[in-house]
């Protein structure tokens, strides 16, 4: 500011010279110049002084303007304005963790509250919240999104391979641990058994300058074939372990009627409507925060029915399970780099279509998330064939804010690194 200031009284001096030299002819002009000075002085620091509070500001542009006379401020106005400056950190730390807080928010409204959740679970609301989340994804998916990942297909290949086949044999593993209450380690374990991520996985992929027609290809086509998919995993690697059995038939049309029919609702809703495309292109933002409202729903009616239950949890067995999400994301993140690797080394080195950054990167974060809301659809159908669902669900809601979480501290060390090697 020190620095500020004296630039500006450098600007300035010419006038004041010029003021000190005229005022040997006359009184008057020294005063009128000295008068211009201290005003030209004036509103200078005062714009630069409301630059730096209110630099946001929808009208700052008005402030620091056009050369106008600046009213005086009152002490009344000063206090005004700055409750929006405190609250402007606070709406864009909650802007950009909109999902982690939501989902947050459910599980504790459901703990201090449960009787609305319980009343929104009598009339299907979950069902409603599902339904709507798949229809959203419908509204944003872009054919040519999907046309432009056709180029790296083998990568995408195995990215279905990873999600589908390979990481839900974690489950097995998952089965052997002990812990109380066991539902925390079986929520675990269907939670490995997942598609990818519907939203947050091409986010970051965004966010990480990665393959993001990729991205969401992988993603669409994870969700379609988990439809087929899940039931089978399930069956074969939980239930076998537990001794317990999975409707699959019936789970079957329930995931198709939850899960994909509302898809192509949605496609078909952005293809057969004029302007509807563009209205949704435009307004992602809004239908991002939709989505998570929806999705926030689901953990808050499962908690409110389950709170009798989640209370006699005790705290460090929650915080050991929230650590065993975490350790499963990391599992994933390791198994698929060192298969990234690997491929690289098999199919040409460098010049591997697996050795693209771009290519690499979506690969990595697509197959090493899962899905909350699927996993939410397939508990609410299973009931309590593996224990209560409340308890099922509160373990995959803590790992997937883990994986969200680490991810982002993934991403910003690469940026970071990509900066530092730009810059030399």
């Amino acid at each position: 500011m020190a620095g500020t200031l004296k630039t500006l009284t450098n600007l300035i001096s010419p006038v004041t010279v010029t003021a000190h030299l005229r005022s040997r002819n006359s009184q008057s002009n020294n005063r009128s110049f000295d008068a211009i000075n201290n005003s030209l002085i004036s509103r200078k620091v005062r714009s630069v002084r409301r630059t730096l509070i209110i630099r946001n500001h929808a009208n700052s542009d008005q402030v620091e303007g056009n050369g106008g006379p600046i009213p005086n401020e009152s002490p009344r106005k000063s206090g005004f304005l700055s409750f929006p400056v405190l609250a402007e950190p606070l709406l864009s730390f909650a802007s950009s963790n909109i999902l982690p807080l939501a989902l947050i928010g459910g599980v504790a409204l459901g703990l201090a509250n449960p009787g609305p959740g319980c009343l929104a679970h009598r009339y299907q609301l979950s069902i409603v919240s599902t339904f709507g989340i798949f229809f959203i994804s419908g509204l944003r998916l872009r054919s040519e999104d999907i046309g432009a990942a056709a180029e790296a297909w083998p990568v995408g290949l195995f990215g279905l391979a990873s999600i589908l086949l390979f990481t839900p044999l974690l489950s097995k593993i998952i089965l052997q641990l002990h812990f109380q209450p066991q539902e925390f380690v079986t929520g675990l374990a269907l939670f490995s058994c997942m598609p990818t991520t519907l939203s947050s996985g091409v986010a970051l992929t965004r966010l990480a300058g990665g393959n993001c027609a990729l991205a969401l290809a992988m993603t669409v086509a994870s969700s379609l074939l988990a439809i087929m998919m899940v039931p089978f995993s399930i069956s074969k690697l939980i239930a076998s372990g537990l001794g317990a059995s999975v409707p699959t038939e019936q789970l079957f049309r329930r995931l198709i009627v939850t899960l994909l029919i509302p898809l192509i609702l949605g496609k078909a809703f952005r293809e057969s409507f004029k302007g509807l495309a563009e209205f949704v292109d435009n307004n992602n933002q809004l239908l991002s925060v939709l989505s998570v409202i929806l999705l926030s729903l689901v953990p808050w009616i499962q908690v409110s029915r389950s709170r009798p239950l989640l209370v006699m949890v005790k705290p460090e067995a929650f915080l050991v399970a929230v650590m065993m999400g975490a350790l499963l994301h990391l599992i994933l993140l390791g198994f698929n780099a060192t298969s990234i690797r690997c491929l690289c080394a098999v199919s040409g080195g460098s010049k591997s279509i697996f050795a693209k950054k771009k290519n690499a990167t979506a690969l990595l974060l697509i197959t090493s998330q899962k899905a909350l809301p699927v996993l939410v659809a397939v508990v609410d159908q299973l009931g309590g064939t593996f224990g209560e669902p409340g308890l099922l669900i509160i373990p995959c809601v803590a790992a997937h804010l883990n994986q969200i979480i680490i991810d982002s501290f993934l991403i910003t060390f690469w940026n970071k690194k990509d900066q530092s090697l730009a810059n030399t």
